[in-house]
């Protein structure tokens, strides 16, 4: 490793370090569920396009990001950054989120969420990514009015294959996937609205991620694996309003994969945004160096103030 990205790397640790002082809770209170101890240690290392990229998650947490109250909306966005159900894309798709939602009033919550092909996973490693997200808005939820959040505008936002678990939870947040460990567990799972980019939404052939697939289901898996996780199909009149963002040339993720989405959303008249570029390709995250692709966040941000 280069000396530049040795530093670089270690910036990004200190950070986080100092982070977690103040800002960073731990998602289980007791035992996280459907893990056993081994020897995996999380990864934390610097990518070579220089994004904070994090495998092998043992502790999953969410770190909080609050605007001052001065400024606050009462809105808040719980983040789940991608990386194929293999690994997260940390800072480009979960802090710099929250730090921009920040600048417009909104807390922002990044989720730090299992990976299912951990070796520390038990069983049912399908589910793990969903137990993690529940109960991460469940928490949210928990810690509104100590957090200046006002209920009933607590979103989420998932990027890829973070778009995938978003658009689970959106859809299966009913779905008894582990024992209540606190109070907190007793709360909603629903999410108030969803933002969904270059979202993973269907495990389905012939427009699914491959890899997200393989990561979270397996290279076998049964039709019933396949159709419960294809979030179209769970589409219902209660699913949370939703903003869809997707490019046309996007080579690892089709854009199918937003389209269907926006088709099931609209058969049950559920509230639905959707912007499709010509260009962008897969992961452009804030996009700041697309002149095209860039004013994305402020159309975002429109939404969210329409939402009110």
């Amino acid at each position: 490793m280069k000396a530049s990205r040795k530093l670089s790397l270690l910036i990004a640790l200190i950070s986080i370090g100092m982070s977690a002082q103040n800002n960073i809770l731990p998602l289980w209170p007791k035992s996280v569920p459907n893990q056993k101890e081994t020897a995996e240690k999380e990864v934390v290392e610097l990518t070579e396009d220089g994004i904070v990229w994090i495998t092998n998650v043992q502790k999953p947490t969410l770190e909080v990001y609050l605007p001052t109250k001065r400024t606050a909306t009462g809105q808040a966005v719980v983040i789940f950054p991608g990386g194929g159900y293999h690994g997260l894309a940390y800072d480009w798709e979960g802090t710099d989120i929250a730090k921009a939602l920040n600048a417009k009033g909104i807390a922002g919550i990044v989720v730090k969420y299992r990976l299912p092909w951990s070796k520390s996973i038990t069983k049912d490693k399908n589910v793990v990514p969903l137990q993690d997200a529940q109960r991460a808005i469940r928490l949210v939820r928990s810690k509104a009015k100590e957090w200046n959040i006002a209920l009933g505008k607590i979103g989420i936002m998932g990027f890829s294959a973070g778009g995938h678990l978003a658009s689970t939870l959106g859809t299966h947040y009913k779905d008894k996937v582990y024992e209540p460990q606190d109070d907190a567990d007793y709360l909603s799972a629903r999410p108030d609205f969803m933002a969904l980019i270059y979202p993973v939404i269907t495990l389905g052939a012939p427009s699914t991620h491959s890899g997200s697939r393989a990561s979270l289901i397996g290279e076998n898996p049964t039709e019933a694996e396949v159709d419960y996780l294809s979030n179209q199909k769970h589409v219902n009149k209660e699913t949370p309003p939703t903003f869809l963002l997707h490019a046309m040339d996007d080579d690892a993720v089709p854009v199918e994969n937003t389209t269907l989405f926006f088709y099931a959303l609209r058969k049950h008249k559920v509230p639905a945004t959707m912007h499709v570029y010509p260009t962008g390709g897969h992961g452009f995250a804030l996009a700041l160096h697309d002149e095209k692709l860039k004013n994305w966040t402020n159309l975002l941000f429109d939404w969210l103030e329409d939402l009110d």
